[in-house]
């Protein structure tokens, strides 16, 4: 996670600076490094925004804005008011009033944060579910009750091996977050109590459904959240934050 290691320098020395790691380990131009804003949600999110301008006037005043607007929008997204997660916005070009009086937080603020929702819809999101790694024991008449289980909840089985000296194996899989509620009382019933899990959190997986396509599972899944949080279970649509020039 580069994002992590390049926040958690508090003292960055020299030869060792953000620009320096993106472009020696992950191939990013030196320059454009240099241009990194912010990063979001919380300033230590793993989003962020590079300002990829040339010529723009009064681009400055604007920039403490326009993080706020971003800081604000990477916190609550545009799809169900979830943070979102590996995400970079590049700021292209600006078109700001002569006048200073229109160019302060009151109106870049929401603006920045309707471009960045406009932004983030656009370009075809997708929902990142958690998921747990979860190993089980169990003796071998009890792995068709496991493995049943497991394909009923989208559970994926990556090893499974004896234990040494024990007529016992061991699982391991990966069990989402979601599909976990119910699983242990689901195992014991199919097991007759003999398999025994443990759960952790182990990565996050990006769901291969369209979040915008209606009937889809990741569309199905967003209305739920939106639901429970109280918000309207449709989402604002793209017109609303997309304005022509």
């Amino acid at each position: 996670m580069v994002l992590l290691r390049l926040l958690m320098m508090d003292d960055w020395s020299k030869g060792c600076s953000p620009s320096n790691i993106l472009s020696e380990e992950f191939g990013w131009d030196k320059d454009l490094a240099k241009k990194i804003w912010c990063f979001g949600p919380e300033t230590t999110g793993p989003n962020m925004v590079v300002d990829m301008c040339k010529g723009v006037h009064y681009l400055n005043e604007i920039k403490d804005s326009v993080v706020a607007g971003f800081q604000w929008a990477s916190k609550e997204g545009a799809l169900a008011e979830e943070s979102m997660r590996g995400i970079c916005f590049e700021l292209c070009d600006v078109m700001l009033h002569a006048d200073a009086v229109h160019r302060g937080g009151g109106q870049i603020i929401p603006t920045a944060r309707r471009v960045i929702y406009a932004s983030q819809i656009t370009a075809k999101p997708r929902l990142l579910e958690p998921v747990y790694l979860v190993d089980i024991q169990a003796p071998k008449q009890a792995l068709g009750g496991i493995y049943g289980v497991l394909d009923k909840k989208r559970g994926h089985v990556f090893e499974e091996s004896l234990m040494h000296g024990m007529p016992i194996y061991n699982i391991k899989a990966y069990l989402p977050v979601v599909e976990s509620f119910g699983f242990s009382g689901q195992l014991r019933a199919e097991t007759s109590g003999k398999a025994f899990a443990q759960c952790g959190f182990d990565h996050w997986n990006m769901m291969p459904s369209d979040p915008l396509e209606a009937g889809s599972q990741a569309a199905t899944l967003v209305s739920e959240i939106r639901r429970r949080k109280g918000l309207k279970e449709q989402m604002t649509p793209l017109s609303e934050f997309e304005d022509e020039l």
